[in-house]
């Protein structure tokens, strides 16, 4: 799979993917480091991204998300969910 093609594939060639700057440093190894909080739920994950912990707000919580591989090129919101199941209680 070619990255620049899973990176473009929801939106037009010549807008490029929607890149937003969040604050992103690598871990020193054996130091933990605190899971990036965003609303940023339109913005596409890079391939720098794997590894990275984000808190993504739903609209009222921040779930946790951790990213790998197979989420590159996807949006940060498609692993937020922000409506509950409905469960039907007798």
């Amino acid at each position: 799979m070619q990255p620049t093609r899973c990176l473009l594939k929801g939106r037009s060639v010549w807008k490029g993917p929607h890149i937003v700057p969040l604050p992103i440093t690598r871990p020193v190894p054996g130091q933990r480091i605190k899971p990036i909080r965003t609303q940023a739920r339109s913005a596409t994950i890079l391939p720098s991204f794997v590894g990275l912990h984000f808190q993504v707000h739903n609209g009222k919580i921040y779930n946790d998300v951790t990213i790998t591989e197979d989420m590159v090129g996807h949006k940060l919101g498609e692993f937020s969910t922000t409506r509950k199941p409905f469960v039907w209680k007798k």
